[in-house]
């Protein structure tokens, strides 16, 4: 895309690691065209819980982060079976890279589910995840009929928008906010509701659970990205990024 006489800022509130991942894509696709803003509004916190027993034949992860927290607590938990089950590829090349054979379900919590119930896995199952999660896959699981345990490897701490963001906010000039998550979504409504907003926003959804979380964030349009994952992410941000241009 070629560069604009004013570059749009896009205000990044993923994590700081996955931001910064995602700020090179960015940069990448766009160009000159954007001005990344990094505003994380969660940050992780490892926990260390017991994990113990269990014949598991596999685990789940269904975030890179439970991948980072299982290298921060291991050898205390154990040895695990080297088979993983991811939601994403991101997930599941952080996995590679800690040694586990991973396979991505390339979606969301119910691709997830669905790709485990196909291999048709006698379990025991380990699923490692954060303190919040969505879609309740080791309910879900086991239902199904397949035993599955779960550890709380690590939590997310809300933070609150960093001052450059608040500064984009507040000038006329529109703002792009791509949201990953109903949680962040969340939090990022009610730091806007505290914020002196005067730019248009442009949110952009990860998913239609994130756009119904966001609600009215994005005041001067929302954009969903047409499947959970970073290249239908990157085209919903170019989306939005030509009607920024015009507004």
């Amino acid at each position: 895309m070629a560069a604009q006489s004013r570059a749009i800022p896009i205000v990044l509130t993923r994590p700081a690691e996955q931001g910064a991942r995602f700020a090179v894509e960015l940069h990448d696709r766009f160009g000159d065209a954007i001005r990344v803003i990094q505003s994380p509004l969660l940050a992780p916190r490892y926990l260390q819980p017991h994990i113990s027993g269990g014949a598991w034949t596999a685990v789940i992860f269904t975030s890179a982060t439970a991948v980072a927290a299982f290298e921060q607590i291991w050898p205390s938990a154990g040895v695990l079976p080297r088979k993983a089950y991811c939601v994403g590829d991101r997930t599941a090349k952080a996995a590679r890279d800690a040694g586990f054979a991973a396979v991505s379900a390339k979606g969301d919590a119910a691709a997830l589910s669905a790709l485990v119930l196909g291999a048709r896995e006698s379990g025991p199952l380990l699923h490692l995840r954060g303190q919040d999660t969505v879609g309740n896959i080791a309910r879900q699981l086991v239902l199904a009929g397949i035993e599955t345990d779960e550890a709380i490897v690590y939590a997310e701490v809300p933070q609150n928008l960093s001052e450059e963001a608040r500064t984009a906010l507040a000038a006329t000039a529109p703002v792009i906010l791509p949201v990953f998550s109903p949680r962040t979504a969340m939090i990022l409504t009610r730091e806007l509701t505290g914020a002196r907003l005067v730019a248009p926003v442009f949110a952009v959804a990860f998913s239609p659970a994130v756009a119904d979380a966001l609600g009215a964030a994005g005041t001067a349009g929302l954009f969903v990205a047409r499947r959970p994952d970073a290249p239908s992410m990157l085209a919903a941000i170019g989306e939005a990024l030509i009607a920024a241009q015009v507004a």
